[in-house]
C-alpha cells in the first residue's frame, strides 16, 4: 500500500475515508482498550490466587494505569516520527507478550510488571485515533474520530462485564489469555488492512519530548480542552469508582448486578458520534457548554436515587446515562478541536491531551474513594458536582473571538 505523508495527505485531502476502514479501526480501539480494563473487577480473585494483602491488591490494576499514563507521554508522541502502521503493530506486539505474561503468571510480581506492560501496549488506541484523523477530510474529521471514539466506549464499558462472566466460566487466567489471542489476531489483521502513513521527515526523539513543553505551555486550545476534560473526567472517575460501594450498600447488588448497572455507560457510545457531527458544523462551542451542563446534572439527579427502591435505581441508570453522555461528547469535541492545530504535531498534542486528563481521573478515584468514606453518597455527589462546575466557570471565560473548535495557536517547535 502507498504511504500516506503528513502533510500533505492525498487520502485526508481529496476523499473521505473508506467506512469500512473507519469500522476496522473503531473496533480495534475498542478492543485494544478494553485490555486497561479486565483487571478493575477481578481484583478480589487475582489478589487471593498471587496471594497479595489487601493493601496491595489496588496495584493490579493502579500498574496498569502507572503504564498507560507513561505511554501516553513516551510513546504516542512517536506517531508524530514514526511511520503509523508499523507503530501501532510494535506497541501491540508488546501488549501481547504483557497480556501472556499475565495469563501465566504465578506470582504477583510477574503478574504487577506484565500488568505496567499491558497499560503501556494499550496506549496503540491512542496512536489510531490521531491516525484516523489523518486520513479524513477536514469537514467530516469530527464524525470519523466520534465513531472511532464510539468503539473506544464500548471496548471501556464492555470489558468489565465480559471479564467478570470469563473468569466465573473458567478463570481470570482465561481472560488474558482470550485477550492476546485476540490482539494476535487483529495484529494479523491491522498489518494488511491499514495503509501506510509517513509523517514530515522532522527532528528526533528527544527534541520531540523536548518540544511537548512548549506545546503544552504555548497552545492555548491545548490548555483549555485538557482542563475542561480534566474536570469532567474527573468527576467520571469519582462516581464509577464510588457507584459500586453505593449500590452494594444501599441497593445490595451483587457483582453481577453491579456489572450490568455499567452497561448504563454504554449511552457513551452513542454521545460520539453525534458530537463528532456537531462539531464538523461548526456548534463546538455550544455542545461543550451542554456536555458540561450534562455531567453537572448527573450528580443533581443521581441524589434523587439514594432510597434504595427500584425506583431510585433507575435514577442512578439515568444519572450514569447523562453523565458518560457529557463525559465522552466533551472529550470527542476536545480531539476534534486539538487535530485542527496541525498534522505534524498531533500525535504529540493527543498525547498530552490524554495524560492530563487521565491523570486528574486518578485523582478523582482517589477523591471518590475518601469522600465516601468519610459522607457517603451525599459528598461524593456534592464533591462530583462541584468538578464539572468548575468546568464551566473555566469556560465562561473563553474569549468571544477564539474558540477551540476553529482557533490554532501558531507553536514554535
Amino acid at each position: 500500500m502507498s504511504a500516506i505523508h503528513s502533510p500533505p495527505g492525498p487520502m485526508s485531502q481529496n476523499r473521505a475515508i473508506p467506512a469500512w476502514l473507519t469500522l476496522l479501526i473503531a473496533a480495534a480501539s475498542g478492543l485494544i482498550v478494553a485490555n486497561i480494563y479486565y483487571a478493575q473487577p477481578l481484583i478480589g480473585p487475582i489478589s487471593a490466587s498471587l496471594g497479595l494483602s489487601p493493601q496491595a491488591a489496588g496495584l493490579i490494576a493502579t500498574m496498569t494505569q502507572i503504564g498507560y499514563g507513561a505511554g501516553l507521554l513516551l510513546v504516542v508522541p512517536l506517531g508524530d516520527l514514526i511511520e503509523n502502521r508499523r507503530l501501532v503493530l510494535t506497541i501491540l506486539s508488546v501488549a501481547i507478550l504483557a497480556l501472556a505474561g499475565a495469563a501465566v503468571s504465578t506470582h504477583s510480581e510477574t503478574f504487577l510488571v506484565a500488568a505496567l506492560f499491558i497499560g503501556v501496549g494499550s496506549v496503540a488506541v491512542q496512536v489510531l485515533v490521531p491516525y484516523a484523523a489523518h486520513l479524513a477530510p477536514e469537514t467530516m474529521r469530527g464524525r470519523v474520530v466520534g465513531n472511532i471514539m464510539s468503539g473506544v466506549m464500548l471496548g471501556i464499558m464492555l470489558a468489565r462485564p465480559a471479564a467478570s462472566l470469563v473468569t466465573e466460566a473458567l478463570s481470570w487466567h482465561a481472560v488474558f489469555v482470550f485477550s492476546a489471542l485476540l490482539m494476535t489476531g487483529l495484529a494479523c489483521v491491522l498489518r494488511i488492512a491499514l495503509p501506510s502513513r509517513q509523517p514530515a521527515p522532522g527532528t528526533g526523539y528527544g527534541a520531540l519530548l523536548e518540544s511537548m513543553g512548549r506545546l503544552a505551555r504555548y497552545t492555548d486550545v491545548l490548555q483549555r480542552r485538557a482542563l475542561y476534560h480534566a474536570f469532567l473526567f474527573g468527576a467520571f472517575s469519582l462516581f464509577w469508582t464510588t457507584v459500586p460501594l453505593f449500590l452494594a450498600d444501599r441497593f445490595h447488588l451483587s457483582q453481577n448486578g453491579i456489572a450490568l448497572f455499567a452497561l448504563a455507560g454504554v449511552a457513551g457510545a452513542i454521545a460520539a458520534p453525534i458530537a463528532g457531527r456537531v462539531a464538523d458544523r461548526g456548534w463546538s462551542k455550544p455542545a461543550t457548554g451542554l456536555a458540561m451542563f450534562s455531567v453537572a446534572a448527573s450528580f443533581l439527579v443521581s441524589r434523587l436515587g439514594s432510597s434504595g427502591s427500584h425506583a431510585g435505581l433507575a435514577i442512578l441508570v439515568l444519572a450514569a446515562i447523562l453523565l458518560d453522555f457529557g463525559v465522552t461528547a466533551n472529550l470527542v469535541l476536545g480531539q476534534r478541536a486539538i487535530f485542527l492545530l496541525g498534522a505534524e504535531v498531533r500525535g504529540r498534542l493527543n498525547g498530552l491531551y490524554m495524560a492530563t486528563f487521565f491523570t486528574v481521573g486518578a485523582i478523582g478515584s482517589a477523591i471518590g474513594g475518601w469522600s465516601y468514606a468519610r459522607g457517603g453518597w451525599s459528598w461524593s455527589t456534592w464533591v462530583g458536582l462541584a468538578l464539572p462546575l468548575l468546568a464551566l466557570s473555566f469556560f465562561l471565560t473563553e474569549r468571544k473571538s477564539k474558540t477551540p473548535a476553529t482557533a490554532a495557536d501558531p507553536v514554535t517547535l
